[in-house]
């Protein structure tokens, strides 16, 4: 299916033309336009984005991944308080998991102090909120679907006995 190609394509490089999807997939271009065009419509496409490592562009960025037990509210079950941890500012993603926490929340920060004083301040505020646990991100290997530069293989030397 041509829809899917194209999806496909621009999820792995968004600077992908649309004649060059065209090209690659054998279809025409005036259709692979109407694809994105409607995919941008409906929000199948919700936004073209660019992985950047931030470790060689300066050290003031901390990242967490926080998961949330919360009990589920009537009516809305978990979308009400997903919806109120979404709308900080300092939730970049929020996920509805399986397993012991319900909610994973990626956040970001200046400081571990800043991102610690979110998880208290707000998100442990939240009326249904049971509790969190916080994983501090060390160092991000490899990030949708990319390796990072700084991730080399370890190189060993070679014995022989």
């Amino acid at each position: 299916m041509l829809k899917h190609e194209v999806l496909k394509i621009l999820e792995s490089d968004a600077r992908t033309t649309p004649e060059q999807i065209a090209r690659m997939t054998g279809g025409l271009l005036d259709e692979v336009k109407q694809i994105i065009r409607d995919a941008e419509l409906d929000r199948t496409i919700v936004r073209y984005k660019t992985v950047v490592n931030w470790e060689k562009v300066s050290n003031d960025r901390v990242e967490a991944i926080i998961e949330v037990k919360v009990t589920p509210q009537r009516d809305t079950g978990f979308d009400a308080i997903a919806k109120h941890i979404y709308n900080f500012p300092e939730a970049r993603t929020v996920y509805l998991m399986s397993g012991t926490y319900d909610l994973a929340v990626l956040v970001t920060g200046k400081t571990m102090h800043q991102v610690a004083d979110f998880v208290s301040q707000k998100l442990a505020q939240i009326e249904g909120v049971q509790g969190t646990t916080t994983h501090f991100m060390l160092k991000r290997y490899k990030e949708d679907g990319e390796v990072l530069a700084g991730a080399e293989e370890i190189q060993r030397q070679q014995v022989v006995l």
